[in-house]
């Protein structure tokens, strides 16, 4: 039975239709990716599915009793709140229990008396009879993977930890549906990967809006396109949408261009002389004034935006040069003897967990922080043009117009003078919204904004921190190329892996202990390169058995006979055992590393992982029988009771 039915919607917002009848129907398990350019009402249907916005006409039916949940795009205001209390609160009939409980547990580690005793006492009865331990059991567990201390008060968080507590919330309850709005944004990639293996597993419906293309391929089951207030849904992968949406475009493109010359024709008829327009067919002219009317309602693609860097000045050839600088923070290590030469032309991605020491070491660079010790030398000839996560160069009460120009009405590009208006439309700003003020922008219209603001001015240093957030795929794929095609020194902080790879010549690992790994490559390269070291310290299935097939033990005549007949036999055939063995846990590994595995179901995703567990079960008993064989041939142990 379909959790939710949705018929007929329509929905708009001044002259604008957001919805315009629209269908829609979700279905239990479905996890549903909701794509669409920033603005086209991604976030306002999510919040007509939670019932926050009510539709002007149609049909809104939602299944009796299921329990729906919702992450919203901005993160909870800051209070006094602690992280446990605001995630327990999600829950309708145990959250203040648990709440409780936990507060208490705080009053007996100062006061242990037989009075706080009893009130703990009460408390866990209470969450006996609401068979609530389980869920106190969830919520420290997620808290804990998404490394947020339940003791934290919320305004002692910035906006990517409140964001953290925000989804925590929403995946505690185990909803029936599960509304998500951008659930990546300022997640770091541990993360990111956990939420991709947790929502996965869940039994709960999902429909997301994100913009992290890996994210989307490894969790969508279904995609559903926003386009102009209509909803279409392409069933199956991400990348079989982008082939089928192109082709779709393309069709469109078809029939609006036969339309136009059909539209030209009658167009040219009505306007012959005065003896045409006597014996003028009326209903022909009754025809033509329907094909008016048609292609006045007409809403044309919304073109792509226009992104260009002046490269300006060539830099010098060296960068940063940087010889065992070291930096704390309130006591705790950021960067520890660290060294580094950047030349121009580098092109470098930072990777780590949040707050592991990315945006320091931007901001040492930068010259806004200074290191405890060490030497750190800036090229010459830099021209560095900076985006800031957090938005701080905007004004939120100005104008768009006003952030980018300061009043002007002109800006300078590439040594040529543009109306601002005319710039900000490559930016996909409409005269009317570069008059509204900031404060009034979603996340990716600040975004484009800033991103507008920067590629101003000449340079030939570009630092950019988590860029992506908020941006639609068509702006990303844009950036990308422009970035994989820049001239000058690219230094990029981002947690969106597909971006990553696309654009860096080079990958920093933050390992939040002050060590950065440096690799050659995106993320994958990078992440490849690791794995295959970390098999090399620590030898696993096709280290050993390439050491049994080299003959690297000692196998003299002596030896031999320590063994009996049985044993030698058994020993002859275990090379060739452990090979198919091999082989068997390396093909399985490599299914697992593909986005299709991604898209299984819960059931058939763990019997997947049995049967891996099971075969290295097996090679490693293999192995370890092989090994004792091994040293009764080199006389270590007695084989008499093997």
């Amino acid at each position: 039975m379909s959790l939710l039915t949705m018929h007929n919607a329509e929905l708009a917002f001044g002259e604008r239709a957001l919805l315009d009848k629209i269908n829609l129907v979700i279905e239990p398990n479905e996890r549903v990716c909701l794509v669409g350019r920033n603005g086209a009402g991604k976030s306002t249907l999510l919040k007509v599915l939670d019932g926050k916005i009510h539709l002007d006409d149609g049909n809104l039916l939602i299944n009796r009793d299921i329990k729906i949940a919702r992450l919203e795009q901005d993160p909870p205001c800051a209070n006094e709140m602690n992280a446990y209390d605001f995630v327990a609160s999600g829950m309708e009939n145990s959250g203040e229990v648990l709440k409780e409980y936990h507060h208490q547990l705080h009053v007996i580690a100062e006061d242990c008396s037989e009075k706080e005793l009893n009130k703990l006492q009460k408390l866990q009865e209470k969450i006996d009879q609401l068979d609530a331990w389980q869920l106190d059991s969830k919520i420290n567990k997620i808290l804990e993977r998404l490394a947020i201390d339940p003791d934290t008060q919320l305004n002692e968080l910035s906006g990517g930890w409140l964001r953290k507590v925000a989804l925590a919330k929403a995946l505690v309850n185990d909803p029936d549906l599960l509304l998500l709005d951008e659930p990546t944004n300022h997640l770091d990639i541990i993360a990111i990967e956990w939420l991709e293996q947790f929502l996965i597993s869940t039994k709960s419906a999902i429909v997301f809006i994100s913009h992290d293309r890996e994210f989307i391929r490894r969790l969508s089951t279904r995609i559903i396109d926003i386009d102009r207030g209509n909803l279409s849904s392409w069933p199956g992968g991400y990348d079989n949408y982008l082939i089928a949406k192109e082709d779709a475009l393309r069709v469109e493109d078809d029939q609006n261009a036969e339309f136009d010359r059909k539209l030209a024709i009658e167009e040219k008829w009505i306007r012959q002389g005065i003896k045409a327009r006597r014996t003028r067919n009326e209903g022909r002219v009754r025809a033509l004034k329907a094909l008016r009317v048609e292609r006045s309602a007409r809403q044309n693609v919304v073109g792509k935006a226009k992104i260009n860097i002046d490269d300006g000045v060539k830099s010098g050839k060296i960068i940063f040069e940087v010889e065992n600088i070291g930096y704390s923070y309130d006591d705790e290590l950021i960067l520890k003897n660290f060294s580094c030469t950047i030349m121009r032309g580098d092109k470098i991605g930072f990777v780590g967990r949040n707050g592991c020491g990315k945006s320091s070491l931007l901001k040492l660079f930068l010259g806004e922080l200074l290191p405890d010790h060490g030497l750190l030398k800036c090229g010459t000839k830099l021209d560095v043009a900076y985006f800031d996560q957090y938005r701080d160069t905007l004004d939120p009460q100005k104008s768009v117009m006003d952030n980018l120009a300061e009043g002007r009405q002109e800006v300078e590009i590439n040594g040529q003078q543009r109306h601002v208006l005319g710039y900000l439309q490559d930016f996909l700003f409409h005269p009317q919204r570069a008059r509204t003020p900031v404060k009034a922008l979603s996340g990716g219209e600040k975004n484009r904004l800033l991103l507008a603001k920067i590629f101003l001015k000449p340079s030939n240093l570009l630092i950019l921190d988590e860029p992506t957030n908020d941006l639609d795929v068509e702006t990303l794929e844009l950036l990308e190329e422009l970035l994989a095609n820049y001239k000058g020194t690219l230094l990029l902080v981002s947690h969106d892996r597909s971006f990553v790879d696309n654009t860096v010549s080079h990958t920093w690992f933050f390992d939040g202990h002050g060590n950065i790994e440096q690799f050659v490559g995106g993320i994958s390269d990078a992440t490849r390169h690791k794995v295959q070291s970390e098999t090399s310290i620590k030898p696993r299935v096709d280290v050993r058995v390439n050491e049994i097939k080299k003959g690297k033990n000692p196998a003299d005549a002596t030896q031999q006979e320590k063994l009996n007949y049985k044993q030698r036999l058994e020993l002859d055939k275990l090379p060739k055992l452990l090979e198919e063995l091999e082989n068997s846990v390396n093909t399985l590994q490599g299914k697992i590393n593909t986005p299709e595995f991604f898209k299984k179901n819960k059931q058939d995703a763990d019997d997947f992982l049995t049967k891996l567990a099971k075969a290295e079960r097996l090679f490693d008993d293999a192995f370890n029988r092989w090994e004792k064989l091994e040293q009764i041939k080199d006389g270590v142990t007695d084989g008499e009771n093997i």
